[in-house]
Protein backbone atom coordinates (compact mmCIF):
# COMPACT_ATOMS: atom_id res chain seq x y z
CA UNK A 1 0.00 0.00 0.00
CA UNK A 2 2.76 2.43 0.97
CA UNK A 3 4.61 2.10 -2.32
CA UNK A 4 1.50 2.48 -4.46
CA UNK A 5 0.25 5.43 -2.41
CA UNK A 6 3.63 7.14 -2.73
CA UNK A 7 3.73 6.60 -6.49
CA UNK A 8 0.19 7.86 -6.93
CA UNK A 9 0.56 11.00 -4.83
CA UNK A 10 4.02 11.91 -6.16
CA UNK A 11 3.23 11.44 -9.84
CA UNK A 12 0.56 14.01 -10.60
CA UNK A 13 1.11 15.96 -13.82
CA UNK A 14 1.29 19.05 -11.66
CA UNK A 15 3.05 19.25 -8.33
CA UNK A 16 -0.02 18.81 -6.12
CA UNK A 17 1.85 17.15 -3.26
CA UNK A 18 5.34 17.20 -1.87
CA UNK A 19 5.59 13.64 -0.60
CA UNK A 20 7.81 12.40 2.21
CA UNK A 21 7.77 8.61 2.13
CA UNK A 22 9.21 6.93 5.21
CA UNK A 23 10.55 3.47 5.87
CA UNK A 24 12.27 1.78 8.76
CA UNK A 25 15.07 0.36 6.60
CA UNK A 26 16.36 2.73 3.91
CA UNK A 27 18.21 -0.17 2.30
CA UNK A 28 14.84 -1.07 0.78
CA UNK A 29 14.29 2.32 -0.85
CA UNK A 30 15.67 1.21 -4.23
CA UNK A 31 12.46 -0.67 -4.97
CA UNK A 32 10.47 2.52 -4.45
CA UNK A 33 12.90 4.57 -6.52
CA UNK A 34 12.65 2.06 -9.36
CA UNK A 35 8.87 2.40 -9.29
CA UNK A 36 8.94 6.19 -9.67
CA UNK A 37 11.48 6.32 -12.49
CA UNK A 38 10.33 8.79 -15.12
CA UNK A 39 7.77 10.33 -12.78
CA UNK A 40 7.94 13.53 -10.79
CA UNK A 41 10.81 12.59 -8.49
CA UNK A 42 11.28 16.22 -7.47
CA UNK A 43 8.05 15.89 -5.46
CA UNK A 44 9.33 12.88 -3.50
CA UNK A 45 11.80 12.46 -0.68
CA UNK A 46 12.44 9.26 1.28
CA UNK A 47 13.20 9.48 4.99
CA UNK A 48 14.14 6.90 7.60
CA UNK A 49 11.46 6.48 10.26
CA UNK A 50 10.81 3.72 12.77
CA UNK A 51 7.45 4.15 14.52
CA UNK A 52 8.76 2.24 17.55
CA UNK A 53 11.53 4.82 18.06
CA UNK A 54 10.44 8.31 19.14
CA UNK A 55 13.78 9.89 18.23
CA UNK A 56 13.53 8.42 14.74
CA UNK A 57 10.15 10.12 14.29
CA UNK A 58 11.53 13.44 15.55
CA UNK A 59 14.54 13.18 13.22
CA UNK A 60 12.23 12.60 10.25
CA UNK A 61 10.13 15.61 11.25
CA UNK A 62 13.23 17.82 11.33
CA UNK A 63 14.07 16.83 7.74
CA UNK A 64 10.81 18.13 6.29
CA UNK A 65 11.91 21.18 4.33
CA UNK A 66 8.57 22.98 4.53
CA UNK A 67 8.63 22.61 8.34
CA UNK A 68 4.99 21.58 8.26
CA UNK A 69 2.91 18.54 7.37
CA UNK A 70 -0.53 19.08 5.87
CA UNK A 71 -1.49 15.41 5.50
CA UNK A 72 -0.21 12.65 7.77
CA UNK A 73 -0.68 9.02 6.70
CA UNK A 74 -0.12 6.36 9.38
CA UNK A 75 0.25 3.04 7.58
CA UNK A 76 2.73 1.04 9.68
CA UNK A 77 1.32 -2.24 10.90
CA UNK A 78 2.08 -5.88 11.48
CA UNK A 79 -0.14 -8.94 11.90
CA UNK A 80 -0.02 -11.78 14.39
CA UNK A 81 -1.90 -15.06 14.04
CA UNK A 82 -1.98 -18.18 16.16
CA UNK A 83 -3.52 -19.72 19.29
CA UNK A 84 -3.24 -17.30 22.20
CA UNK A 85 -1.58 -19.95 24.37
CA UNK A 86 1.57 -20.06 22.22
CA UNK A 87 2.19 -16.30 21.90
CA UNK A 88 4.99 -14.87 24.02
CA UNK A 89 4.57 -11.62 25.94
CA UNK A 90 7.48 -10.18 23.97
CA UNK A 91 5.79 -10.93 20.65
CA UNK A 92 2.49 -9.47 21.81
CA UNK A 93 4.23 -6.31 23.05
CA UNK A 94 5.92 -5.90 19.67
CA UNK A 95 2.55 -5.96 17.90
CA UNK A 96 1.13 -3.32 20.24
CA UNK A 97 4.28 -1.22 19.94
CA UNK A 98 3.93 -0.99 16.16
CA UNK A 99 0.19 -1.00 15.60
CA UNK A 100 -1.00 1.07 18.57
CA UNK A 101 1.86 3.00 20.11
CA UNK A 102 3.58 3.56 16.76
CA UNK A 103 0.44 5.25 15.47
CA UNK A 104 0.06 7.28 18.66
CA UNK A 105 3.71 8.39 18.66
CA UNK A 106 3.49 9.56 15.06
CA UNK A 107 0.28 11.53 15.60
CA UNK A 108 1.66 13.04 18.81
CA UNK A 109 4.69 14.34 16.94
CA UNK A 110 2.84 16.13 14.14
CA UNK A 111 -0.42 17.08 15.85
CA UNK A 112 0.81 20.23 17.67
CA UNK A 113 1.82 21.85 14.37
CA UNK A 114 -1.55 21.06 12.81
CA UNK A 115 -3.33 22.48 15.85
CA UNK A 116 -1.26 25.67 15.71
CA UNK A 117 -2.16 26.16 12.03
CA UNK A 118 -5.75 25.00 12.72
CA UNK A 119 -5.73 22.77 9.66
CA UNK A 120 -4.62 19.30 8.64
CA UNK A 121 -5.64 15.80 7.73
CA UNK A 122 -4.67 12.54 9.40
CA UNK A 123 -5.31 9.21 7.69
CA UNK A 124 -4.82 5.98 9.61
CA UNK A 125 -4.90 2.51 8.11
CA UNK A 126 -7.54 0.63 10.04
CA UNK A 127 -8.74 -2.93 9.66
CA UNK A 128 -11.83 -5.09 9.71
CA UNK A 129 -9.95 -6.68 12.63
CA UNK A 130 -10.41 -3.41 14.50
CA UNK A 131 -14.18 -3.54 14.08
CA UNK A 132 -14.88 -7.21 14.77
CA UNK A 133 -13.14 -9.98 16.66
CA UNK A 134 -11.50 -12.77 14.69
CA UNK A 135 -10.34 -16.11 16.14
CA UNK A 136 -6.60 -16.67 16.35
CA UNK A 137 -6.11 -12.90 15.87
CA UNK A 138 -6.80 -11.87 19.44
CA UNK A 139 -3.75 -9.64 19.95
CA UNK A 140 -3.83 -8.16 16.45
CA UNK A 141 -7.51 -7.33 16.87
CA UNK A 142 -6.81 -5.87 20.31
CA UNK A 143 -4.22 -3.53 18.81
CA UNK A 144 -6.54 -2.41 16.00
CA UNK A 145 -9.55 -2.05 18.32
CA UNK A 146 -7.36 0.25 20.40
CA UNK A 147 -6.43 2.29 17.32
CA UNK A 148 -10.15 2.69 16.57
CA UNK A 149 -10.71 4.01 20.09
CA UNK A 150 -7.84 6.47 19.88
CA UNK A 151 -8.90 7.80 16.48
CA UNK A 152 -12.62 8.04 17.20
CA UNK A 153 -11.96 9.85 20.48
CA UNK A 154 -9.41 12.19 18.93
CA UNK A 155 -11.62 12.98 15.92
CA UNK A 156 -14.22 14.52 18.24
CA UNK A 157 -11.67 16.92 19.71
CA UNK A 158 -10.05 17.79 16.38
CA UNK A 159 -13.30 19.25 15.04
CA UNK A 160 -12.45 22.33 17.11
CA UNK A 161 -9.18 22.76 15.15
CA UNK A 162 -10.54 22.07 11.64
CA UNK A 163 -8.39 18.91 11.53
CA UNK A 164 -9.96 15.83 9.94
CA UNK A 165 -9.01 12.32 11.02
CA UNK A 166 -10.09 9.35 8.88
CA UNK A 167 -9.70 5.60 9.29
CA UNK A 168 -9.26 3.61 6.08
CA UNK A 169 -10.81 0.27 7.03
CA UNK A 170 -9.18 -2.50 5.01
CA UNK A 171 -10.05 -6.14 4.61
CA UNK A 172 -7.68 -8.67 3.03
CA UNK A 173 -5.11 -6.94 0.79
CA UNK A 174 -2.49 -8.40 -1.53
CA UNK A 175 0.46 -6.56 -0.02
CA UNK A 176 3.65 -6.99 1.99
CA UNK A 177 1.49 -7.15 5.11
CA UNK A 178 0.74 -10.79 4.29
CA UNK A 179 4.39 -11.73 3.76
CA UNK A 180 5.33 -9.94 7.00
CA UNK A 181 2.54 -11.58 8.99
CA UNK A 182 3.76 -13.40 12.08
CA UNK A 183 1.82 -16.64 11.72
CA UNK A 184 2.27 -19.63 14.00
CA UNK A 185 3.19 -22.74 12.04
CA UNK A 186 0.59 -25.42 12.87
CA UNK A 187 3.40 -27.98 12.83
CA UNK A 188 5.72 -26.04 15.16
CA UNK A 189 6.86 -27.56 18.44
CA UNK A 190 4.95 -24.94 20.43
CA UNK A 191 1.70 -26.23 18.96
CA UNK A 192 2.26 -29.65 20.50
CA UNK A 193 1.35 -28.15 23.88
CA UNK A 194 -2.03 -27.00 22.54
CA UNK A 195 -5.11 -29.24 22.83
CA UNK A 196 -6.11 -31.29 19.80
CA UNK A 197 -9.40 -29.48 19.16
CA UNK A 198 -7.73 -26.06 19.06
CA UNK A 199 -5.08 -27.39 16.69
CA UNK A 200 -7.78 -28.71 14.38
CA UNK A 201 -9.73 -25.45 14.53
CA UNK A 202 -6.56 -23.53 13.73
CA UNK A 203 -5.97 -25.60 10.61
CA UNK A 204 -9.57 -24.96 9.58
CA UNK A 205 -9.07 -21.25 10.12
CA UNK A 206 -5.90 -21.20 8.00
CA UNK A 207 -7.81 -22.87 5.16
CA UNK A 208 -10.57 -20.29 5.57
CA UNK A 209 -8.04 -17.44 5.34
CA UNK A 210 -6.57 -18.92 2.19
CA UNK A 211 -10.02 -19.04 0.60
CA UNK A 212 -10.83 -15.46 1.64
CA UNK A 213 -7.60 -14.15 0.14
CA UNK A 214 -8.32 -15.97 -3.11
CA UNK A 215 -11.89 -14.65 -3.38
CA UNK A 216 -12.03 -11.30 -1.57
CA UNK A 217 -8.51 -9.83 -1.33
CA UNK A 218 -8.03 -6.42 -2.92
CA UNK A 219 -5.02 -5.07 -4.76
CA UNK A 220 -3.17 -2.23 -3.07
CA UNK A 221 -4.10 0.11 -5.94
CA UNK A 222 -7.75 -0.20 -4.87
CA UNK A 223 -6.83 0.79 -1.32
CA UNK A 224 -4.81 3.78 -2.52
CA UNK A 225 -7.84 5.12 -4.38
CA UNK A 226 -9.81 5.14 -1.12
CA UNK A 227 -7.00 7.08 0.55
CA UNK A 228 -7.08 9.62 -2.27
CA UNK A 229 -10.87 9.90 -2.02
CA UNK A 230 -10.52 10.70 1.67
CA UNK A 231 -7.80 13.27 1.00
CA UNK A 232 -9.88 14.94 -1.70
CA UNK A 233 -13.14 15.02 0.25
CA UNK A 234 -14.23 18.54 1.33
CA UNK A 235 -15.51 17.12 4.61
CA UNK A 236 -13.91 13.70 5.18
CA UNK A 237 -15.75 10.95 7.02
CA UNK A 238 -14.34 9.22 10.08
CA UNK A 239 -14.38 5.81 8.38
CA UNK A 240 -13.92 4.69 4.78
CA UNK A 241 -14.44 1.01 3.95
CA UNK A 242 -12.32 -0.41 1.14
CA UNK A 243 -14.10 -3.77 0.88
CA UNK A 244 -17.89 -3.93 1.01
CA UNK A 245 -17.89 -7.73 0.74
CA UNK A 246 -17.11 -8.15 4.44
CA UNK A 247 -19.26 -5.31 5.77
CA UNK A 248 -22.32 -7.50 6.44
CA UNK A 249 -20.33 -9.39 9.09
CA UNK A 250 -19.52 -6.17 10.90
CA UNK A 251 -23.14 -5.07 10.60
CA UNK A 252 -24.22 -8.13 12.59
CA UNK A 253 -22.86 -6.43 15.72
CA UNK A 254 -25.24 -3.47 15.52
CA UNK A 255 -28.83 -4.75 15.98
CA UNK A 256 -28.00 -7.21 18.78
CA UNK A 257 -26.15 -5.34 21.49
CA UNK A 258 -25.27 -8.36 23.63
CA UNK A 259 -22.92 -9.65 20.89
CA UNK A 260 -24.30 -13.18 20.81
CA UNK A 261 -25.72 -12.91 17.28
CA UNK A 262 -22.34 -11.87 15.86
CA UNK A 263 -20.46 -14.60 17.74
CA UNK A 264 -22.79 -17.33 16.45
CA UNK A 265 -22.73 -16.12 12.85
CA UNK A 266 -19.00 -15.47 12.57
CA UNK A 267 -18.43 -18.96 14.01
CA UNK A 268 -20.65 -20.45 11.29
CA UNK A 269 -18.88 -18.37 8.64
CA UNK A 270 -15.36 -19.47 9.63
CA UNK A 271 -16.12 -22.94 11.00
CA UNK A 272 -19.13 -24.08 8.90
CA UNK A 273 -18.94 -27.60 10.31
CA UNK A 274 -18.02 -29.07 13.66
CA UNK A 275 -16.01 -31.80 11.92
CA UNK A 276 -12.59 -30.45 12.91
CA UNK A 277 -10.90 -33.73 13.65
CA UNK A 278 -7.17 -33.61 14.26
CA UNK A 279 -5.30 -34.22 11.01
Amino acid sequence: IQINFTIFSASFHVAVFSVYATMRNLAKKERLLDCVKGLYQDTLDILQLDVTDQQSILDAKDKIEEKRLDILVCNAGVGLMGPLEVLSCETMQQILDVNLFGTVRTIQTFLPGMKARRTGRILVTGSIGGLQGLPFNEVYCASKFAVEGVCESLAILLQHFDIHLSLIECGPVNSNFVSNLQCTDPESSSMQHVDAQTRALYRTYLRHCSTIFQTAAQDSEDIVQVFMDAIGAPSPALRYYTNTALQPLTALKLPFHDGSHYIRNINKFIFPTDHTDEA
